[in-house]
């Protein structure tokens, strides 16, 4: 006998509002936490106590269901009990101009630096000046001055005497200091010394061989004195420097705490200042600013320039507590890993170590950073950047360019931080285990994974939670409460969403907007609270919003542009059903499968996999049904058979094995030239012994051979089957459930293709009796007849060849 059809009690398990216990989720309480996710909250727990490297984390599951706010809250509670992370501020290295140095200092200790050095220099630009103006460095620097230049006069007044006594003269010119012949004391000119008789020429020249290398020993110590003189005045300039940076940089010392690594780049900035104190003075001279940038880099590398005793703060933490929690939202590689800027100066691009910026990695650094794996995965060079770092444990600011080699020009290399930062990537399922199979550093670097659920079981206490967990969302977002009705009509569209009467889902994003949407409409009606027609109507506002593709699928349907049939019957025709999934809406199509057979060679030809329409697992669906039925009827002759099927007026990709239930129907009707009702649809695999097997997407199935039917009139005969192993899927609207529950429309679970053809045919069947045949005029029994019939055409056809 076939199968009774499902009861309407059978097609819906609606919540019950008196069950729950409350009026509305005003009286609730709210609820911490995610809803049914233990194991992935164990696992974020986990990696964040983990302190050996490695342990990062990846949060992998669908979209909407709360991953990030679950890992967020998670690293937020651990960060406020750990201690605060240092400030990372980059100077000048005086030794390596183009290699900035990176210094790690307590928290608010880098502005702190900052602001000191801006003092500083500041003081230092009256300071220095006025130190050498002073009355005392001028006295001693003309005592200087006044000592060489009376030596040098003495030395040269004694040797112009001599010079004097034998006839030449001491003449000084712009090249130096040299001998000429000389009358009376006096120099004479090249024609009056040829002139001269020859005894007076050749005393002259004999006497100017005698002097010439004299005076150029005379000219040497000159020339030594000076620089002593100018060793003198720099040793001076150097003491007065250092008296007036000395007790300025000693303010400095003391304000930033006597950090050893802030000391030594101090030592090298007194160094610094001490041997350029001239720049100081010339900035003064200048009006007491320094000479611009653009100017100073025309004028070269000499120039003024105080922005090598700056301080680049990149992370400050004044006013942080705990450790940063740093959520990346835009993860490049700059972003990620920091960068050098650039300015343009006369046509030309420059930089220094002030033009260093951090990236999220550095403001994270002692803490944790969340960021979207996808998003990370899509940016160039973010992947890599973010791998290096978590590798070597050290941030180095790096250009693409420079990584690829391909940077000619000089640049900045700013020096590598230290880094300690657990990294928690957010991402769905896919991308994990496609980074597990194709990336071998990946779970080196990403040990732990945390698994959402998608769903959690259903009953009462879960319920009852779910309710407190809609009570939550809405005090959160300061909506209107829901009462008690609206509640469970929220609720079963989460058991909808799940695809599982015994199932909720857990998507949250979807229940916050469902929440907001149904508010408004409530607003609108000037009610201070949601209830089960406010739900009912966002939710219809959203499919209709969605729906215009939808709409104009069943205008074709109704207008027979898209033929499907209703009433009647058929040979080797069925109703198949189809999901579309366009954005957030999914509906079902029905779609008419046909069959043909004739005698062949034995194969079942998939039309949609012939002009490459149809997706492997549609083509293994055909696949198992050729296997079908050479298994049942193929036991005693060749399968002599040539059969086609197809989805008519289908113009895109067919993929799914849920209609290979349907598939078999036609053909079994095709072969045996069984009518089939075309008022039923059909959906459902199956496997090669007929039984028949679960598929996805049930309840909009049925609802769209419902609307179909509706659309035309419904008669009593109208139906749809679908595997006894969905019928715990379901959950179907208010309509279709009234349609059953007054005999209007049908829904049959079956176990198998025989249950299936019964229903669809009126025909028994049949089984294999002892004589191995099945009962004669039954379903089986003309199917294997036809069969037989073919195979023995073939024989005939063979005899005679």
């Amino acid at each position: 006998m076939p199968p009774d059809a499902l009861p309407a009690a059978a097609l819906a398990r609606r919540t019950d509002p008196a069950g729950l216990g409350f009026a509305t989720t005003a009286d609730l309480e709210p609820l911490e936490g995610i809803v049914a996710q233990e194991r992935a909250a164990e696992a974020v727990e986990f990696a964040i106590e983990m302190g050996r490297p490695g342990y990062n984390l990846f949060a992998l599951g669908p979209e909407g269901i709360g991953k990030s706010t679950l890992v967020r809250t998670a690293l937020e509670r651990h960060a406020a009990d750990a201690p605060v992370s240092d400030d990372l501020v980059y100077v000048h290295d005086f030794d390596h101009p183009q290699q900035p140095r990176a210094l790690l200092l307590p928290a608010g200790q880098g502005v702190a630096l900052a602001e000191a050095m801006e003092r500083l220099i500041a003081e230092l630009r009256g300071a220095i000046p006025a130190a050498f103006e002073s009355d005392e460095y001028r006295t001693r620097r003309e005592a200087i001055e006044e000592a060489f230049t009376e030596q040098r006069d003495a030395i040269l007044a004694a040797f112009e005497t001599k010079a004097k006594a034998a006839g030449l003269a001491l003449v000084r010119t712009p090249v130096g200091i040299g001998l000429t012949a000389a009358r009376d004391g006096e120099a004479i000119g090249t024609e009056e010394f040829s002139r001269l008789p020859e005894a007076d020429q050749a005393a002259i020249r004999g006497a100017l061989e005698g002097l010439e290398d004299e005076l150029g020993g005379i000219l040497a110590r000159i020339r030594r004195s000076e620089r002593d003189k100018h060793a003198q005045i720099r040793d001076l300039d150097r003491s007065v420097a250092a008296s007036a940076v000395g007790h300025l940089l000693a303010d400095v010392r003391e304000a930033s705490g006597a950090l050893p690594p802030v000391m030594t780049w101090l030592a090298d900035v007194e160094a610094d200042i001490i041997a350029h104190a001239g720049e100081f003075v010339a900035a003064s001279a200048d009006g007491g600013a320094p000479i611009p940038p653009a100017l100073r880099s025309a004028i070269g590398p000499e120039a003024i320039s105080f922005r090598r005793y700056s301080v680049n703060v990149l992370v400050d933490r004044r006013g942080e507590r705990g450790a940063p929690v740093i959520h990346e939202d835009n993860p490049t590689v700059a972003n990620l890993v920091g960068r050098v800027e650039y300015v343009s100066t006369l046509g030309a691009l420059t930089t220094d170590f002030t033009l260093i910026r951090a990236g999220a990695l550095h403001r994270a650094n002692g803490g944790y950073l969340m960021l979207d794996a996808r998003k990370v995965l899509t940016m160039p060079f973010a992947w890599e950047g973010l791998k290096r770092a978590l590798r070597s444990g050290e941030l180095r600011i790096e250009t693409p360019a420079q990584a690829l080699g391909l940077m000619p020009t000089v640049t900045l290399e700013p020096a590598p931080v230290p880094i300690r930062t657990k990294v928690a990537l957010v991402g769905d399922r896919t991308l994990y285990y496609l980074l597990c199979a194709l990336d071998p550093e990946f779970l080196e670097l990403f040990k732990v994974e945390a698994d959402f659920e998608d769903e959690l079981d259903r009953s009462a206490d879960t319920e009852t939670l779910y309710a407190r967990l809609i009570a939550t969302m809405v005090a959160r977002a300061e909506l209107r409460p829901l009462d008690v009705a609206a509640v469970a009509r929220v609720i079963d569209e989460a058991v909808r969403r799940a695809r599982d009467a015994t199932k909720l889902s857990t998507q949250m994003r979807n229940l916050e907007d469902l929440l907001a949407e149904a508010d408004v409409i409530a607003g609108r009606g000037g009610r201070t609270t949601v209830g089960p027609d406010d739900v009912k109507a966002a939710l219809a506002a959203r499919e209709r919003r969605a729906s215009r593709l939808k709409e104009r699928t069943r205008e074709a349907v109704a207008r027979d542009i898209i033929r499907i049939a209703t009433s009647g019957e058929a040979i080797g025709q069925v109703n198949g059903l189809s999901v579309l999934q366009l954005g957030d809406l999914e509906f079902a199509t029905p779609s008419r499968i046909t069959a043909a057979a004739r005698f062949g060679a034995g194969d079942v030809v998939d039309i949609e996999r012939e002009v490459e329409l149809g997706g492997p697992i549609h083509s293994k669906g055909v696949l198992i049904l050729a296997g079908f039925i050479g298994g049942r009827y193929a036991r005693q002759a060749t399968l002599s058979l040539q059969a086609s099927l197809v989805f008519e007026q289908s113009y895109g990709g067919v993929e799914g094995d849920s209609a290979s239930l349907a598939e078999a129907c036609a053909l079994l009707s095709a072969i045996g030239e069984l009518p089939i009702r075309q008022s039923v649809a059909v959906t459902g695999s199956i496997d090669q012994f007929g039984g028949a097997q679960a598929v996805g997407g049930v309840n909009e199935k049925i609802e769209a051979f419902h609307e179909v039917c509706a659309a035309r009139g419904l008669t009593g005969g109208q139906g749809v089957i679908i595997p006894a192993s969905n019928v715990s899927h379901l959950m179907l609207r208010d309509d279709v459930v009234a349609s059953v529950r007054d005999g209007r429309f049908s829904v049959w679970a079956i176990e198998s293709v025989d249950e299936a053809m019964e229903i669809l045919t009126g025909v028994s069947p049949g089984v294999r009796g002892e004589d191995a045949r099945f009962d004669p005029g039954t379903v089986n029994a003309r199917v294997e007849e036809r069969l037989l019939d073919f195979a023995e055409r073939a024989r005939a056809q063979a005899k005679g060849a």
